[in-house]
């Protein structure tokens, strides 16, 4: 049977709407988040950005039980349903809390609470299955793959510039420079119905066009109910021992208390002091259960231990660009002149330039690597992750320049824009490309939950971005009479010093992991790009 190898297979498209409506909620309940924490429910800057980090951490850390629960009892298609309902219930509980803080502050803050626990569980159920499944429409080392992510995280940021251009529309109003505090509920109530829009949809076309190039069903039923053996003779069954189960539980508990003394301060927040610790030490103590199955080979191993060094990386990555939501926006909010082009901006959707950008370079970048590839110039894709950090620290170092004399005056919000714009090049060549990367080198048995503890590495991410977006120091910072966010010992007194500390993180993070892609990462790969 002949296969088209220039065209991609109709349920990438299929894939493509139904991840769009549902980053459309998620990026678009994102964007208001933190300004109805501070501005609804009361909360203090640095706590909202913990609780924001944290959010998304968890968001995150629930896609390894996600991918764990598709890939042994209901498969990633009954996965993406189930996870797609529980976010709608989700925006529901966000809604209700945006629609009763003026009459009772406390009713609302506990369906705040109740609205993240859906979104949080929903989208672990959601998330890594349906990334997963991209990998599946396609045969063993198509070289189609790397386009296909990207044309598939085109879909991520096509809904997430409509999630963030209507959402804070609807819900970040401001009537003579006043915010309209009852708005916020709009915007929720538009997230949660782009979500239930994807997952009907999902629905009633995921039987006609989800299918492998054979025409079999994907996502179907897990691999644990299908023959131990496949047909291109890969082990289908992971062998965990009850050994290796009890220790890496044991490694877990040790980690989080370990991690637990290392972050406690004099100000306990139960996020940072517990949840943080429960993010970084879920994806070591899982990174070794895989690692300790009886049944992968010398260069399984070898493939798995370099996803393991590169997703590393990535929560540098991860914890600088997620300032978006958090510290940015509200720098956004306070420090910036948001006029632009004869209009003034809603603070919350100035972060949605990345989306704008993703969608306008997303189809060059693929072409890129093409073009690349054809004439034998193409960077591996540790390589082009490591591109991706370095471009990332570019963009801070733009702003932290144009900030550094700034004195007393507003930031243009043009420099906001144009250092969201390497931030999305720097995306480019780092997150789809690691998508790409897990579905290459994941043998089929651990093929969601890797993405899992892919997804894993973006929540530690996330966790640190929110301890990171806490040291932004006050808008009204006078040295001398006042106590200044430090990290690392060293204090943070005003905006440039914060800009240029996420400057040195993925500037650094960015040489050594193009060192490792050239060197040993390469060898470890074995044939794979």
């Amino acid at each position: 049977m002949s296969e088209n190898t220039s065209s991609h297979p109709k349920g990438l498209y299929v894939l493509y709407s139904t991840e769009m409506w549902e980053r459309f909620n998620f990026y678009g309940m994102r964007a208001l988040l933190s300004l109805f924490l501070v501005n609804a429910l009361a909360f203090k800057q640095t706590d909202a950005s913990i609780l924001y980090g944290g959010f998304l951490g968890l968001s995150y850390l629930t896609t390894m039980a996600g991918g764990y629960i598709s890939d042994r009892y209901l498969g990633n298609r009954n996965c993406i349903l189930i996870g797609g309902f529980i976010m709608a219930i989700g925006q529901i509980f966000m809604f209700s809390s945006a629609s009763t803080f003026e009459m009772d502050i406390s009713l609302a803050q506990n369906l705040m609470w109740g609205g993240l626990f859906f979104l949080i569980i929903g989208n672990g159920f959601f998330k890594p299955n349906i990334s997963s499944m991209v990998g599946q429409l396609y045969r063993k080392g198509d070289n189609r793959l790397d386009a296909a992510f990207t044309i598939f995280y085109m879909g991520i940021n096509t809904g997430a510039l409509l999630g963030m251009l209507i959402c804070p529309f609807l819900g970040d109003v401001k009537v003579d420079g006043i915010r309209v505090l009852d708005a916020f509920k709009w915007g929720f109530l538009a997230a949660g119905t782009a979500m239930l829009i994807g997952t009907v949809s999902f629905y009633f076309l995921k039987n006609k066009f989800i299918v492998d190039p054979d025409g079999l069903p994907v996502g179907e039923k897990p691999f644990s109910n299908q023959k131990a053996i496949s047909i291109d003779g890969e082990t289908e069954k992971a062998e965990f021992s009850s050994k290796s189960i009890f220790t890496a539980v044991i490694l877990f508990i040790i980690l989080i208390f370990t991690f637990h003394y290392l972050f406690i301060t004099e100000e306990p927040n139960i996020i940072k002091d517990w949840i943080y610790p429960v993010i970084y030490s879920s994806g070591l103590s899982l990174a070794f259960l895989i690692i300790t199955d009886k049944t992968i080979t010398n260069i399984e191993r070898n493939r798995i231990l370099v996803m393991y060094i590169i997703s590393f990386f990535v929560i540098f990555f991860w914890a600088s660009f997620e300032q978006a939501g958090s510290s940015l926006t509200f720098i956004a909010d306070q420090q910036t002149d948001l006029h632009f082009l004869g209009i003034e901006l809603p603070p919350s959707s100035v972060q949605n330039a990345n989306s704008f950008f993703i969608i306008l370079l997303a189809f060059p970048f693929s072409w890129l690597w093409i073009w690349l590839n054809k004439r034998g110039l193409e960077p591996n894709s540790p390589a082009k992750q490591a591109i991706g950090l370095l471009l990332l620290s570019m963009g801070y170092f733009i702003i932290a320049s144009q900030i550094k004399d700034l004195g007393n005056n507003k930031l243009g919000v043009i420099w906001l824009i144009v250092m969201y714009l390497f931030h999305t090049m720097g995306e480019l060549c780092l997150s789809p490309i690691g998508l790409s990367l897990v579905s290459k080198l994941a043998p089929k048995r651990f093929s969601s939950l890797l993405m899992g503890v892919w997804f894993l590495a973006n929540a530690a991410g996330y966790a640190l971005a929110g301890t990171l977006g806490a040291l932004l120091p006050p808008a009204e910072a006078v040295v001398g009479q006042m106590n200044f966010p430090s990290f690392l010992g060293f204090e943070i007194h005003n905006l440039y010093e914060f800009f240029m500390l996420f400057v040195t993180l993925t500037g650094i993070a960015a040489i050594i992991l193009y060192m490792l892609a050239i060197g040993p990462l390469k060898r470890m790969m074995h044939g794979i790009r």
